[in-house]
């Protein structure tokens, strides 16, 4: 079997480097670019398994890397896991909301970057303890196909927001709080790392169309599908 391949995208030469020598150290075959407009053309012909992703480059920023990969039919369903400054809250948010499924706050441990990849990638293979297809009136998840429609109409959603549904669902009726969510979808448990289940759901809901309601927010708790 070939090696999951990664490609980094980052403009600061010593943490590139960082990056690229654990990962391969971690068994991942990695690509690298320094340049967002390089970065781009990479990933149309190499179409790599995931792409991290800092958001300040020359050439062409991450926003407009990661808008552009799911504009294209052919790499809008490649993760991306960008990379982002402590402080930069709204640039975690927004980069969440044009479609990335992780963020990584600098500085990072190289351990929780391949961590984090790993997870990612998880997310996108069914289990095959999944089960049978879930459907509640016109809302329908079908986790062998990784598939959602709505009013039978297909619906796309990241592997992230899948497994989110899916979890939410098959606890109907049932308070799910921010951490477990965050063990059961994100495959771990980190401070300050709540936030980013709030911008799921948000995402999650404008996608649901009429049944975005189904998902109630429980203040100071977390989140409850209804029954």
């Amino acid at each position: 079997m070939s090696k999951t391949k990664i490609l980094i995208v980052e403009d600061e030469a010593d943490i590139l480097k960082l990056l690229e020598y654990h990962l391969r150290g971690a068994g991942f075959e990695t690509l690298v670019s320094r340049d967002g407009a390089e970065a781009l053309e990479i990933v149309k012909a190499e179409l790599p398994d995931l792409v991290l992703l800092d958001l300040m480059l020359p050439g062409m920023d991450g926003f407009e890397i990661c808008k552009e990969m799911k504009r294209d039919a052919r790499t809008k369903s490649i993760p991306v896991i960008i990379l982002t400054a402590r402080g930069d809250e709204v640039d975690r948010i927004v980069g969440l909301e044009l479609g990335a499924d992780d963020y990584v706050v600098k500085p990072f441990s190289p351990r929780e970057i391949a961590l984090r990849i790993r997870a990612v990638l998880r997310r996108g293979i069914p289990e095959a303890d999944e089960g049978s297809v879930w459907k509640k009136e016109g809302l329908k998840v079908d986790p062998e196909s990784h598939q959602v429609t709505v009013d039978e109409e297909a619906v796309e959603l990241t592997a992230t927001e899948f497994k989110l549904l899916l979890e939410l669902a098959r606890n109907q009726g049932k308070v799910q709080t921010r951490d477990h969510l965050l063990d059961k979808v994100w495959g771990y448990q980190f401070d300050g790392y709540a936030r980013t289940v709030d911008t799921h759901i948000r995402r999650l809901r404008q996608k649901l169309g009429p049944y975005s309601e189904w998902i109630e927010t429980i203040r100071g708790v977390g989140y409850r599908f209804r029954g």
